[in-house]
């Protein structure tokens, strides 16, 4: 009898050992949360690229790094979200450029106006030497830059009356980026450029807070700017990256491994995102006209107007920004047309 009641406390022991070291499994084996902030709705480009990033990773990871996104700004503003990376309290985001620039400056350089053509130029000069060098500037922040998603050419909207002209801006109210760039630009051509967090916008075009905004087709239309902004003019005056960041402080705490597959969907995203962003600009257009949005393209001969108008602001931003990176710039933007 001795002999079985020893026996059976051998076992429980056993058993007792098993379940703490299979809880101690589990444990090892609890994937890694990663929280996922954006700007626009779950509908847009953001939206569609964030959830490929999401499955994306899981699928590079098997399981073991999970990503649930937020958009809307649900997580707040992109200057608040760069704030909550640099604290370590959020893990990842896409944001754009323009708050970025009041970090490293030289981000600043892609809100200079009329300088890419075609979005195979930017690419080039994006993926290239000049992108990689500004991304890792920003290690110093606080922010890691993994790839640059494609926000596209920007585009006037406003409520008042078609710009075929620059004169046409004159007085117009118009929410502009938060950077001293935009501001210039804007104000160069006449109108009164007004910056705000893009979660504000809406509420500004609705309430005539402001009259008009610049963004890309895409966002003008996942954003509904067309149930409050009747004209949209085509001037394509900057081409706008979102950048792909992560927390340095979060980072820091991950494998090699584990930053590597992250690299690697953050690659798979971008390529997804551009290509589904350059068919929904396409699209875009047609819903925006559905919606009785009266469409004008401004002429070459305008445009080079406007170029003359903005030249003093782009002089003064070289000199800020540096003439040796607006200059690299422009050589790797003739580089790509060549």
């Amino acid at each position: 009898m001795y002999k079985t009641w020893k026996h059976t406390l051998l076992a429980v022991a056993m058993a007792a050992s098993c379940a703490v070291a299979g809880a101690a499994a589990a444990q090892d084996i609890k994937p890694r949360l990663i929280r996922f902030g954006y700007g626009l709705n779950e509908d847009s480009v953001q939206g569609r690229a964030a959830r490929h990033l999401a499955q994306e990773l899981e699928k590079l990871s098997g399981g073991k790094m999970k990503m649930k996104t937020f958009g809307s700004a649900s997580l707040g503003s992109d200057e608040q979200m760069q704030s909550a990376l640099v604290g370590g309290v959020q893990e990842m985001m896409v944001g754009s450029t323009a708050p970025l620039a009041t970090m490293v400056k030289e981000f600043g350089v892609f809100d200079l106006p009329f300088l890419f053509n075609t979005d195979k130029e930017a690419d080039a000069v994006l993926d290239g030497p000049l992108g990689e060098r500004l991304l890792k500037k920003l290690e110093a922040k606080g922010l890691v830059g993994l790839v640059y998603w494609e926000n596209g050419f920007r585009n006037l909207t406003n409520s008042r009356h078609p710009v075929v002209k620059a004169e046409d801006l004159q007085g117009i109210k118009l929410r502009v980026m938060q950077n001293q760039v935009a501001l210039g630009v804007f104000n160069a051509l006449g109108a009164n450029a007004v910056p705000m967090p893009f979660s504000e916008l809406f509420t500004a075009l609705e309430t005539r807070t402001v009259d008009g905004q610049e963004n890309p087709v895409t966002t003008i239309q996942s954003s509904k700017f067309y149930e409050v902004q009747p004209y949209l003019t085509m001037t394509r005056h900057v081409y706008t990256p979102w950048v792909l960041l992560a927390s340095k402080k979060w980072w820091d705490t991950l494998s090699a491994d584990e930053q590597k597959l992250i690299r690697q969907a953050a690659v798979a995203s971008r390529d997804f995102e551009r290509q589904d962003s350059r068919a929904d600009s396409k699209k875009a257009m047609d819903v925006l006209k559905e919606h009785g949005m009266k469409v004008n393209v401004v002429s070459d001969e305008e445009i080079a107007r406007m170029r003359q108008k903005v030249q003093p602001v782009v002089d003064k931003y070289t000199q800020e920004l540096g003439p040796d990176l607006v200059k690299e710039l422009q050589d790797e933007i003739q580089k790509a047309r060549g």
